[in-house]
This record gives structure tokens, sequence and C-alpha cells, in this order.
């Protein structure tokens, strides 16, 4: 996966910056477009409130069992990771990228080839750790395909 603590070097942004802007302009695909991996994959979010939900679209390149076809395993841990980033950076109004201390993923059914869904919640922030639960569904938010649990470092 890219770097996404790369944002400010990448592009001379500021990530305090991004972050104000997209939040400002409640448009999230500016701070998602800062980052290739998230453009490579095809990831997306709607805010709904304090609710925000992430797409993964259908997508030929993110397929890693053509036979049934199903998205690959990585992919599908990269999108819920990103998720959790761009949600603590979103509600922290974050000056820096949090970094990955630990990420855990359980992979509950097959994610066909169809948009998937991510929603995230931070269980628990405290000034120098946060730690953030994620699930993962397609056509049924009650019929999860992975869930996963992400412990970040705050700057």
């Amino acid at each position: 996966m890219s770097e996404p603590s790369n944002i400010s070097t990448q592009t001379g942004l500021d990530v305090q910056d991004v972050v104000k802007r997209a939040i400002e302009l409640n448009d999230y695909s500016y701070l998602l477009e800062k980052v290739p991996y998230s453009q490579f994959i095809g990831m997306s979010v709607a805010r709904f409130g304090d609710e925000m939900v992430f797409k993964l679209p259908a997508k030929d390149d993110n397929i890693g069992n053509p036979i049934l076809p199903a998205i690959h395993g990585g992919v599908l841990a990269g999108f819920m990771e990103m998720s959790a980033i761009v949600q603590l950076m979103v509600f922290m109004q974050a000056k820096k990228v949090p970094k990955i201390v630990d990420f855990s993923i359980d992979y509950l059914r097959a994610g066909l080839h169809q948009d998937t869904f991510a929603e995230c919640k931070i269980t628990r922030q405290g000034r120098r750790v946060a730690n953030v639960s994620m699930n993962c569904w397609q056509t049924n938010r009650k019929q999860l395909i992975a869930t996963a649990r992400a412990h970040f470092l705050l700057d």
C-alpha cells in the first residue's frame, strides 16, 4: 500500500489544510485524491452527519480470484485500513497522518465482484493512541464480509 503519510511531500500541501478543506467542502474525494493507493482501488466516501461510509467499487483490477470472482484480500485490507485513517483524520482534524501500529482483519466470507462498503468506529481515542474497529459488507450491513481492528499512533 502506498504510504498515506506522503501526502504533504507528494503534493506540497499541508495535511491539516487538506483535511480542513475536505471538511469545509464536505467533499472527501479531495482528501482521497491525495493518496495514490485510494485512487488506484477507486475508493470513495460519503458523510452522513457523524457517520462516514466508504465505498470500494466493483473494479476488475481489484480481483484476486478470477474464478469466483472475488476481491483480493490485500485490496480489502488496504481499503479498510485507509477508511480508518481517513475517519481519524476527519474527526480529529489531523495535523499529520496517523501511523498504523497494529492491524488485524477477520475475513468472514468472499468479497464478490460488486460494490463493497465499510464503516469505522473510533472505539478509543487518547492523546497518543486511537483504536478503530471497521466493518465491511456488500449487499447487506448485517452480512459482513470482513471485520478489522487497528491501533494508530497520533502525533
